[in-house]
């Protein structure tokens, strides 16, 4: 059997990509199979949908908030994905038999089951650029207005992201903000318990511009929290609001999700490594004595 070579890692990229800290939301809806399925041919030929209870398939919106540090500096980018959790269609005898919640806390081991990324708005092109030649990700620009939980904040656990039309300057590395909102996000989480789940390494699918099916699966350094939202008194804790139906991102939310509402939520956030503390006064004058 011959090897299969790696994909090539252009410059200035270097691999493995490290994050400085990482802020995350992930909102899972369990759906009809059919148009899922339609939706992954059209984008990932060599993906198969994968489906749980009640032969249900799984989409998700999620949103990111990362810091990286490089040799000139530092670099923050927000981004939200609109996945479809697929597997190889080739690798389909290996998969286990796992519920939602199974899955959603880290149970599948081979990781066959990932995210097939379907549209993916980010703020940042340098990041734009880099998923799209590094992964196959189908990155465009967008940018982001968002509340988030915050130790320099108010206590919660609420998150709201509105993801709003960009567009990149003539230099190829300027966002350009534009003022049409495309798709809001909002997830109630408090008062709720959440369970550790060990997801990661998490496998991102992608298909380069010549057909060819990428995995590329990234380390997380502690666990999610997985948020239940399958009982009825949760259904009005998340919510998704499309201002734009005709473009792609729109459509294809409105066209899988519907009224369904979610499943399950997911969040990460990095644990803070420093802390400046509260000052105080000093006594004037020189002492006594």
């Amino acid at each position: 059997m011959t090897a299969i070579p790696l994909p090539p890692v252009p410059e200035p990229f270097r691999l493995p990509f490290h994050y400085g800290a990482l802020h995350q939301l992930g909102v899972d809806w369990l759906v009809d199979p059919g148009p899922v399925r339609d939706l992954l041919a059209k984008h990932h030929p060599d993906l198969s949908t994968a489906e749980f209870d009640d032969g249900r398939a799984l989409v998700s919106l999620n949103y990111q908030l990362y810091f990286a540090q490089y040799p000139f500096g530092g670099g923050i980018t927000q981004e939200i994905e609109y996945n479809v959790i697929a597997y190889p269609t080739a690798d389909a005898g290996r998969l286990p038999a796992l519920t939602y919640a199974q899955y959603a806390q880290g149970w599948d081991q081979t990781k066959l089951l990932g995210i097939a990324r379907i549209h993916v708005a980010c703020d940042n092109p340098f990041a734009i650029r880099a998923g799209r030649e590094l992964y196959a990700e189908p990155k465009f620009p967008g940018w982001f207005e968002v509340a988030l939980p915050s130790l320099n904040g108010p206590a919660g656990d609420t998150w709201t992201v509105r993801c709003n039309a960009a567009g990149i300057g003539p230099d190829g590395d300027t966002l350009t903000r534009g003022g049409t909102p495309l798709l809001d996000l909002t997830a109630a989480l408090d008062g709720l318990t959440p369970v550790p789940a060990n997801l990661a390494p998490v496998t991102g699918y992608g298909t380069t511009e010549d057909g060819r099916l990428l995995a590329g699966p990234m380390n997380v350094y502690q666990p999610y929290r997985w948020y239940d939202l399958g009982a009825p008194e949760h259904a009005e804790r998340t919510r998704v609001t499309v201002h734009a139906p005709e473009g792609d991102l729109g459509r294809d939310v409105r066209s899988l999700l519907g009224d369904t509402p979610a499943a399950g939520a997911w969040t990460f956030q990095s644990a803070p490594v420093a802390a400046h503390n509260r000052a105080y006064y000093l006594p004037a004058g020189r002492p006594v004595g």
